[in-house]
């Protein structure tokens, strides 16, 4: 079953600063998200059964691998920034 709760509201949005060409939405076996180098996201429709938490997280890591395409310390860097705007 799909959760309602909205992931539009005016305090979900983020600037990462990036250009998304497409978004995809399929079956994929071992992880929730990915993206390609030429700005296309494609999620899991599992991830829709998740907290609203752990979508936005999935997003943001997408979001954050146009900018910086592997998990060094720069991506990490953002990664903490955006989740502690958010928690602020």
């Amino acid at each position: 079953m799909l959760k309602t709760e909205s992931i539009n509201s005016p305090e979900d949005k983020v600037d990462v600063g990036v250009q998304i060409k497409e978004i995809h939405i399929r079956r994929m076996t071992k992880k929730w998200a990915s993206c390609s180098s030429k700005g296309r996201l494609t999620f899991d429709p599992v991830l829709l059964d998740e907290s609203k938490k752990k979508r936005t997280e999935a997003v943001l890591h997408e979001l954050l691998h146009l900018r910086y395409p592997n998990h060094g310390k720069m991506f990490h860097l953002a990664l903490n920034e955006y989740r502690r705007k958010s928690n602020a």
